[in-house]
């Protein structure tokens, strides 16, 4: 049964297509060890394509620029996340001085969020709290199995 759960809500998942999400490299996707990579943050890259996979435009928002900026990219891509946008709120903005450096997305995920990093299940938790999949996929079930057997 539980297999069968897992497949209904991955059918019915929330739907983030063109939902900008701005995310923070260093102390968010991996440790602190600037101007170096640190370790990668537990399940940052597992929820990063998730979220990507059901639609949202990620933008990497980080202090870095330059050379440590063009590593940050890289060791991402290497990872299996392409950004929609790096430092930029479309890929094809150029930056002049009227310019604003605040990112317009819908969503920051930050380490230096009130309260600090919650950690990236918590995160995924928030943007579509698994109460509210539970309880879709077990109202897919319940219609799925009357269909199976002749109701309606």
């Amino acid at each position: 049964m539980l297999l069968i759960i897992v497949y209904f809500a991955s059918d019915i998942m929330k739907n983030l297509i063109n939902i900008k999400i701005a995310v923070d490299f260093d102390g968010t996707i991996v440790e602190h060890e600037y101007p170096a990579i640190g370790k990668e943050v537990l399940f940052a890259f597992i929820t990063l394509r998730e979220l990507q996979k059901r639609g949202a435009l990620l933008i990497l928002w980080t202090f870095r620029s330059g050379r440590e900026l063009d590593e940050a990219v890289e060791y991402c891509r290497a990872k299996g996340i392409e950004f929609y946008a790096v430092n930029k709120n479309y890929p094809e903005e150029k930056w002049e001085e009227v310019t604003p450096r605040k990112i317009n997305a819908d969503i920051f995920i930050d380490d230096k969020n009130v309260g600090g990093f919650p950690g990236w299940g918590e995160v995924l938790n928030m943007i579509d709290p698994w109460s509210e999949r539970e309880e879709e996929a077990m109202r897919a079930i319940k219609s799925r199995r009357f269909r199976l057997f002749g109701r309606k």
